[in-house]
């Protein structure tokens, strides 16, 4: 399966697969360079996937009142900007 058709959890199970393979020291330099820009290639996968989830992610906070409030998380802003919804 190419990368770019991968989901987040088959990306980071052959990402495992990769380090192992690496860690056991028993491939040949050009096997374990190859394994190597894969990996790479998949943590930039993973990370652009993560980055894209997180902008996605809002957060519905129940105030005392009963009122639902909607947040857009960013990740660590701190200005606390809410929306009554």
């Amino acid at each position: 399966m190419s990368e770019e058709k991968m989901s987040f959890e088959q990306a980071m199970v052959r990402l495992e697969e990769i380090v192992r393979s690496l860690e056991r020291g028993d491939a040949p330099l050009d096997q374990s360079l190859a394994l190597f820009e894969e990996g790479t290639s998949l943590v930039r996968l993973c990370t652009t996937a993560l980055e894209q989830a997180q902008q996605r992610v809002t957060i519905l906070l129940k105030q005392d009142d009963g009122r639902v409030t909607e947040q857009i998380f960013d990740g660590g802003s701190a200005d606390g900007s809410s929306e009554s919804v």
